[in-house]
């Protein structure tokens, strides 16, 4: 394993949740710099492909501005099915989201991507299982009228209001919220990065 001498982490991603989450690790990016690339899914692309490609082209528009770096990116998928649900579009699109989750059990996808200064490139998927009890329609009209729903992937948020309508979860929870913990500590360590002390 070799040992990089930069300590300076880029997060390829938008996401406050993402940011939090890195630092409940001690982990504070030194720049956040969202990556614009076409999150279309492709032709008969799983979703578990979909994450992991959209984790590693994100990562990858990312690290070519930023020498010297590593640079971090991740992609979470809602599934129902053979099913992505990406971020609604709109109330009508979130209600939808919601009836399919409803009452069943559907699979949260996480591309982790890293690329270190050298520009070695590590990824992986992390799959959570999450069963959603029987939502009513006072359920799911309560939950729309906070805007919880805008934009996140399935149209809900774990660690906030949702948090009732989930009735068990089988795997990393904050892969569910975003990213997996344990999964970008191991790609990190194993590509010879650790957050400064202090």
């Amino acid at each position: 394993m070799s040992s990089h001498v930069s300590s300076k982490l880029v997060l390829a991603s938008a996401s406050p949740r993402r940011v939090e989450l890195l630092t409940q690790i001690g982990i504070t990016p030194a720049a956040i710099a969202p990556a614009d690339i076409d999150e279309t899914p492709l032709k008969d692309e799983s979703p578990r492909r979909l994450a992991l490609r959209l984790a590693e082209e994100k990562a990858k528009a990312v690290a070519d501005g930023h020498d010297g770096a590593y640079v971090l990116a991740a992609d979470t998928v809602v599934a129902c099915g053979q099913r992505a649900l990406g971020k609604p579009e709109d109330a009508a699109e979130a209600r939808k989201f919601l009836g399919m989750l409803s009452g069943r059990r559907h699979r949260v996808y996480g591309g982790i991507c890293v690329i270190a200064p050298d520009g070695t490139l590590r990824s992986r998927v992390v799959e959570t299982q999450v069963i959603f009890r029987s939502l009513n329609e006072g359920d799911i009209r309560r939950y729309l009228a906070t805007d919880e729903w805008q934009g996140k992937a399935g149209a809900y948020g774990i660690q906030g209001l949702a948090a009732v309508f989930i009735r068990q979860i089988s795997g990393s929870y904050s892969n569910v919220v975003g990213l997996s913990l344990y999964d970008t500590d191991a790609l990190l360590r194993g590509l010879g990065y650790f957050p400064e002390a202090g």
